[in-house]
């Protein structure tokens, strides 16, 4: 267990002077934005990034890591996903492919069973060469009984990943507006935990137009994993019209929220060369978000992939747009993705493969 992280205070600026009215005008626009009330307003100017590999900050977390987070959850569902059923021996080439290539922001959650792969794939690895981003399920299952403040899960975690601290933990697929009142006891646990340095970072993975739009200004939240691509709409995998998820995707941004994009590629939908170079052109040209994860499932997909993003960062800001003919989601509150024609609906006791 890490001891609690100690900050140091800087002497305040004497009144009057430039440094003084530098620092109010910071602490308003810190104090507004955590308020939820800097919608539009830009943030400070960073380096963009040039290459998939490129080291980012998360936000106002502090957290740095690839553009690119290496995915572990490909239809993921009761502790399995497409990647854990390739066996370790793949899994760890895989996982360590994408670290040669510089990809070292690792998106894991309970519900993939991924932790213990991880763990086994990059024994013997310093920790602070990679970030590790999990998730709690926070509904009960027939695989899980989640815990009141979500503290025994992450101890678990710990134990599963053998590491003392998480970088980033989020509560896993909130599928309405009423996810803060609902895991109100995850949150403060959550909370009790940064603040003890047992995690860095916490957020919500967001399955829902509503549970993002209320994410965008929660004090609360530091991370976003949220649904975004160039065709919107729920047929691919997205909470909304691709209009309507970008506007919310600029309000979180512009209040420091990092935003991690997920289903660039519509959840397996998008597999044409011209329509992932679409979506990425859209997300990237956008400056939609801070980090984008795909669940890349063989080196040859990593290769692709970072390929793709290197290539459309090059060619510079050309957004592309989302497709004329745009489908509104009619997203269903009981749904955390798409139905499809292998693996039954999720009906509260069961769970939808690609989450």
């Amino acid at each position: 267990m890490n001891s609690p992280i100690s900050i140091s205070t800087p002497s305040p600026a004497r009144p009057g002077t430039a440094s003084h009215r530098q620092s109010r005008r910071h602490f308003i626009q810190t104090t507004l934005a955590g308020a939820g009330l800097l919608m539009t307003a830009p943030l400070a100017a960073a380096a963009k990034p040039r290459s998939a590999s490129d080291r980012v900050t998360l936000g106002k977390t502090g957290i740095r890591c690839s553009y690119l987070a290496q995915g572990t959850g490909f239809n993921g569902y009761r502790r399995s996903s497409d990647h854990t059923r390739l066996g370790q021996d793949t899994f760890t080439r895989l996982l360590r492919h994408s670290l040669d290539e510089g990809v070292n922001f690792l998106d894991l959650a309970d519900l993939y069973g991924s932790h213990s792969f991880v763990r086994t794939a990059l024994k013997g690895m310093d920790r602070d060469k990679y970030v590790v981003l999990t998730k709690i399920w926070p509904r009960r299952e027939d695989w899980v009984t989640p815990s009141k403040n979500g503290q025994e899960e992450v101890d678990r975690f710990r134990q599963e990943l053998d590491r003392d601290q998480i970088d980033i933990c989020l509560i896993h697929c909130a599928v309405n507006d009423k996810w803060q009142e609902e895991f109100a006891g995850i949150r403060d646990g959550l909370a009790e935990l940064k603040q003890k340095g047992v995690v860095r970072a916490v957020g919500v993975s967001c399955h829902d137009h509503g549970a993002l739009k209320l994410a965008a200004a929660d004090p609360w939240v530091d991370v976003i994993f949220a649904r975004i691509n160039h065709k919107g709409g729920q047929e691919y995998a997205c909470d909304d019209t691709v209009e309507a998820v970008t506007a919310t995707l600029r309000r979180a941004r512009a209040n420091g929220k990092a935003v991690v994009g997920m289903k660039i590629f519509g959840a397996g939908k998008l597999t044409k060369p011209d329509e992932k170079d679409a979506s990425l052109r859209y997300v990237i040209g956008n400056d939609l978000v801070d980090a984008m994860t795909i669940g890349m499932l063989s080196t040859e997909q990593v290769d692709d992939s970072v390929r793709r993003i290197n290539q459309t960062m090059k060619q510079g800001p050309k957004s592309g747009g989302p497709d004329s003919q745009v489908r509104s989601a009619t997203h269903d509150p009981n749904h955390c993705n798409q139905p499809n024609n292998n693996q039954p609906n999720w009906n509260g006791t069961n769970v939808l493969r690609r989450i």
